[in-house]
């Protein structure tokens, strides 16, 4: 059995409200007595949780309001402050104390804040408090949303160096096709390579309660593998879950991390968008896989995007599979310029230099790592 010691918990909302409009507080205490028996055994836990604008709508008794960004802020401010009382009333059953972080992508994004979110998150565990996350909904907008709380999740277990994701949510785990559908379908108990699961049929959510679905679930649990978290999805409504999951026990679908976890650098690289992307000629992609090379202009096919030197972009194969992502040496325009050419021809085109490569290795993640 794995010594897991820094765990991360992700709560839907409809784990939260057991798909109901309200808040299942029998459910919730549940979850923070399994949190609370880990926390006494030395566990460090930190909780995503999702529910702030059900709260909210519960909270202004559901009003009937466009479905707007606005209306969802307004539900977000209204909700956070009461989901967080909620969350600290049931952990002082306990003892224990909580504290907030709202997060946008900004605040991952940036090195420096990235940096500043890593340490107040380091700070609240060294103090035995349980950091309890969410998106800063009701300030947020579409250019800054991390999308939604399985992705912030994902990015959660890369800031905080987690070794365990646990994903709760209204589904027992991963199956082989929809079991909504399907009578057949089985539940897939671990996935050690996201390859094996290319041909899986996955539906959206049904639930109407949050923004993710298996596929976002999917998503998430493939990164945060790659920071060498293990991952697990499963039933928040199962008994005793999290202490379960905790002990290995075979419950819904675990994801296995990669043998070798990612650097800090890339860990923060992989949680950054991708405001471009280059498209490479297959000898740059084998040299990029198979040679672990640095990117050099001569295989940049065409450029797309808007982007500046030092921003992270993706890399893609000739045929719009995603190959890599990385920190770009040059601007969009200036490999415009470049893109198909020698490094020693750069200065004579450009008339400076930063580099013989469009993206040094030590700056760029392969995906398929």
């Amino acid at each position: 059995m794995k010594n897991y010691k820094r765990i991360i918990i992700k709560i839907g909302t409809s784990v939260l409200t057991s798909g109901s409009p309200k808040l299942d507080r029998p459910k919730m205490i549940n979850i923070v007595s399994e949190c609370a028996e880990l926390h006494r055994k030395g566990i460090e836990i930190i909780i995503v949780s999702s529910g702030a604008v059900a709260v909210g709508k519960e909270r202004l008794g559901f009003p009937e309001l466009p479905a707007t960004m606005a209306s969802k802020q307004l539900f977000a401010a209204v909700g956070q402050s009461r989901l967080m009382q909620v969350w600290e009333q049931l952990f002082e059953i306990y003892d224990i104390q909580v504290g907030q972080i709202l997060l946008t992508r900004s605040d991952i994004e940036g090195r420096s804040r990235y940096l500043h979110a890593r340490d107040t998150m380091d700070a609240l565990l060294g103090q035995r408090v349980i950091p309890i996350i969410n998106e800063n909904d009701a300030v947020a907008t579409e250019e800054i949303k991390l999308g939604d709380n399985d992705n912030l999740s994902a990015m959660v277990t890369m800031l905080a160096d987690a070794d365990l994701l646990v994903m709760l949510t209204d589904q027992p785990g991963l199956f082989t096709s929809d079991p909504r559908k399907n009578p057949d379908a089985k539940l897939i108990a671990e996935v050690s390579n996201i390859d094996e699961i290319a041909d899986v049929e996955i539906s959206p959510s049904h639930t109407g309660l949050g923004t993710g679905g298996m596929i976002t679930k999917l998503k998430a649990a493939d990164y945060a593998r790659r920071a060498g978290a293990d991952v697990v999805i499963a039933a928040g409504g199962a008994p005793k879950i999290i202490t379960r999951i905790f002990r290995e026990e075979s419950v819904g679908t675990r994801f296995r991390a990669l043998s070798t976890p990612l650097e800090s650098r890339k860990r923060w690289i992989l949680t950054r968008s991708s405001p471009g992307k280059l498209i490479i000629d297959k000898g740059a992609a084998q040299a990029l896989i198979q040679n672990g090379r640095s990117l050099l202009p001569a295989g940049i096919l065409s450029v797309e995007g808007d982007f500046r030197r030092g921003e992270t972009i993706s890399i893609l194969t000739i045929d719009g599979e995603e190959l890599a992502r990385g920190i770009a040496r040059y601007g969009s325009d200036d490999l415009d310029h470049i893109k198909g050419k020698r490094s020693e021809q750069i200065t004579e085109i450009l008339g400076y230099f930063y580099g013989a490569v469009a993206v040094h290795r030590n700056d760029l993640i392969l995906l398929s790592e």
